[in-house]
């Protein structure tokens, strides 16, 4: 009877194997997905790569994180780093530049959107 009960295991155990190797990851991205960015958790974005507040003075923009909540912006390129992390570059949905200086900012898309920093469109 246990022969039984471990093969029924097994046999079940690879059904469920071949349909997960099956599935698409929901959450793949693309070149061309719009996010919205959301407010951070923190005082300040951790997973979107914003310039510091000295390098847009210097290039004639206005310093101010909480204008760009709210934007949407579209991802224009993905990069695979060395450490498995995936980095998209942003750009705004309206081709508009972010603090009136920079066109386009890094982020790393999955922790960005499990903080809440990016939400899906």
């Amino acid at each position: 009877m246990i022969k039984y009960a471990i093969t029924i295991l097994f046999s079940m155990g690879m059904l469920f194997t071949q349909d997960a190797l099956n599935q698409k990851p929901a959450d793949e991205v693309r070149v061309g997905d719009v996010f919205k960015i959301g407010s951070p958790q923190t005082q300040t974005f951790k997973h979107i790569n914003f310039p510091r507040a000295n390098f847009i003075i210097k290039r004639g923009g206005i310093a101010n994180y909480k204008s760009v909540t709210g934007n949407l912006v579209e991802v224009t390129a993905i990069k695979e780093k060395k450490d498995g992390t995936t980095e998209v570059t942003l750009k705004r949905k309206d081709g508009s530049r972010f603090f009136g200086s920079h066109t386009a900012v890094e982020a790393d898309i999955y922790e960005a959107v499990n903080s809440g920093e990016l939400h899906a469109k």
